[in-house]
């Protein structure tokens, strides 16, 4: 798959699985034998757990809307720097719903081979969110 290629799977990966949810589109864009490289605890590092830790990230934050800032492509990989905004609607790690608008940003990486992605890593700042619904003080306040 040429780069192009790539890129244009990574960007309906964005739209289609983080924006809208889609385990119909982690069906089809993903290898049976994915690998995720950074599972929530207790979620299993493969397709199946991918797809438990997408539908668990909705119920807190239903209306998640991601935007891809910047994508770069090299080979079979592709890097995407990423931000999202939701609303804090549902429980998340414990933390009642807030209704609090929050701004999310990471950095995720995943490999395509033949079309499907393989592995996925990322980063995110998770730091930032926790200050946003309130259960950590900015930075310089106690």
């Amino acid at each position: 798959m040429s780069v192009e290629e790539n890129k244009a799977i990574a960007r309906r990966w964005n739209d289609e699985v983080w924006s809208k949810g889609s385990l119909a589109a982690i069906d089809e864009l993903l290898a049976t034998n994915f690998v995720f490289h950074y599972p929530a605890p207790g979620v299993s590092p493969d397709l199946e757990g991918y797809k438990q830790y997408v539908t668990g990230s909705r119920v807190p934050f239903p209306d998640f809307q991601y935007t891809m800032e910047d994508i770069v492509a090299e080979g079979d990989k592709v890097a995407i720097r990423w931000s999202g905004r939701a609303t804090h609607k549902g429980e998340f790690m414990g933390i009642a719903p807030t209704g609090k608008q929050v701004t999310m940003t990471g950095i995720s990486i995943i490999r395509i081979v033949d079309g499907k992605i393989v592995e996925e890593w990322g980063e995110m700042d998770m730091l930032s969110m926790m200050q946003q619904v309130g259960v950590i003080p900015p930075a310089g306040q106690t």
